[in-house]
């Protein structure tokens, strides 16, 4: 079945190009103008994946970003005239797996999607080095699902990850206690180059499992190096 896409965009020019060229490559989508029709939409059908404008006129985009994220299992792209370094933060911080900047390229924004969805779906990066698929990742008192990219402590508390958190804890599980240089992580094929975007995962992905964010004992940075999982990790 082809991965249904749902597009949040209140200018028509836009939304159209948007609705066509993914139509034209496959995808089921949906129109959106604003977050009152996508919460409607979302109450008959799941997305796939979620390209979210940020300035929408109902609704702040970050604060949809965030609901999303917390609400729904879903991709999340953000797709919007805000280039700001700020902006592209916040919105990775808040969940987006990717952000892309208006004027943009429809080729390249069809890669983007498709790897969201690829990652999402358990790609390569959801598999240990031996390549059996796993059931779940035990470590440091915390189980790790890559089917549903969820996360479960010792407390019961569950989290679910962004796909690129999850990619990105799926990186170090497969190789605990050993420093990953920045390179080795961003020149993953699976993972967004754009600056600072590793950074973010890692900051999320740190105030999920560190009782100290602040001060992490499990994913540290190695100054000058890298970073290293510091952990037995058991595939089971």
């Amino acid at each position: 079945m082809s991965a249904r896409i749902f597009i949040v965009e209140d200018n028509p020019e836009v939304a159209r190009l948007l609705n066509t060229v993914l139509r034209d490559f496959g995808f089921d989508t949906d129109v959106c103008r604003n977050a009152a029709e996508l919460r409607q939409q979302l109450r008959v059908g799941k997305p796939d994946l979620c390209i979210i404008d940020l300035g929408l006129p109902d609704a702040d985009g970050m604060d949809l970003v965030q609901e999303l994220q917390r609400r729904h299992d879903c991709g999340l792209l953000i797709l919007t005239g805000r280039a700001y370094l700020g902006d592209r933060v916040m919105g990775l911080e808040l969940g987006a797996d990717d952000y892309v900047t208006k004027p943009f390229e429809p080729r390249e924004l069809v890669a983007r999607v498709r790897s969201i969805l690829r990652r999402r779906s358990g790609g390569s990066g959801h598999m240990p080095l031996d390549e059996r698929r796993p059931a779940e990742a035990h470590f440091s008192g915390w189980i790790f699902h890559p089917d549903t990219n969820t996360l479960r402590g010792s407390d019961q508390q569950e989290w679910t990850l962004s796909s690129g958190e999850a990619k990105l804890l799926c990186t170090f599980l497969q190789r605990p206690n050993r420093i990953l240089a920045r390179e080795q992580i961003c020149g993953d094929p699976d993972l967004s180059p754009l600056d600072r975007s590793i950074d973010v995962r890692i900051s999320r992905l740190r105030r999920k499992l560190e009782v100290d964010a602040q001060n992490p004992k499990l994913i540290r940075t190695v100054y000058g190096a890298g970073y290293l999982f510091a952990s037995e990790v058991t595939w089971a």
